[in-house]
């Protein structure tokens, strides 16, 4: 019984779930598992089946994930609603709080976009890894959204015949790309800007020239989600 008890104990301080991040009014609930530089993010709320993969693997793998407070899509932000993945450069943010809280006075537009503008780099400094380490992000899809979306924008593909277009790699570093293409799953390769940023956290992980890679499945796909990031764990 001893011996369990110092197993257990071992473990819950090792995996830490206290601390917590934010940019503006958007929470984040952190994980900590070891001391290594990885980094996971989970963006929206509704995609329960990236959360519980995440999750899952974060008790097995070292690293730090971020996961977003909320269940729903959009965030709560300053009495409206926000895309927690469109707020990622000014441009994005500013098209973002437009489209959710259009009835909004042009002053509290204004001061809600500085408040992003201003947590934004220290945001930065959280989730992106240092050492040239990987940070790790996690979709689910649910309305047709597949790869064919992404070519446009794309520098390079590796679609399989047996694997479902709905499930599929976003990276930006060539290098990974490579080693991605060479898997059994869907990826495409974005290293260049696009020419209007949406705010997304893949092109400000571009922007920064941060290894970033996206996992997108469709919503309920859970043992997919996982054997991807498996995938990667092994071989990133």
């Amino acid at each position: 019984m001893l011996k369990l008890f110092l197993l257990a104990s071992i473990y819950i301080f090792a995996v830490s779930q206290n601390d917590k991040a934010q940019i503006a009014s958007i929470q984040f609930k952190v994980i900590q598992n070891g001391d290594s530089d990885r980094r996971y993010i989970w963006l929206h709320g509704d995609e329960q089946t990236a959360r519980m993969a995440l999750e899952n693997h974060m008790k097995r793998y070292k690293g730090k994930a971020f996961l977003v407070q909320g269940i729903l899509r959009e965030s709560e932000f300053f009495g409206g609603i926000i895309d927690p993945n469109r707020i990622f450069s000014s441009d994005g943010a500013q098209a973002n709080i437009q489209k959710y809280n259009p009835k909004w006075t042009q002053r509290k537009k204004s001061e809600s976009l500085l408040a992003i503008n201003k947590d934004r780099k220290s945001f930065f400094e959280s989730i992106f890894p240092p050492n040239g380490e990987l940070l790790v992000a996690l979709h689910n899809n649910y309305k047709g959204y597949n790869i064919y979306k992404e070519l446009s924008r794309s520098d390079a593909n590796s679609i399989k015949k047996d694997q479902n277009p709905r499930d599929f790699f976003i990276c930006t570093n060539r290098s990974d790309y490579e080693i991605l293409s060479r898997s059994p799953f869907n990826v495409v390769l974005q290293e260049k800007p696009p020419n209007k940023d949406d705010g997304s956290l893949s092109w400000a992980a571009n922007r920064n020239e941060i290894r970033y890679v996206n996992i997108e499945t469709r919503l309920g796909w859970l043992s997919q989600q996982k054997k991807m990031l498996n995938f990667i764990e092994k071989n990133l």
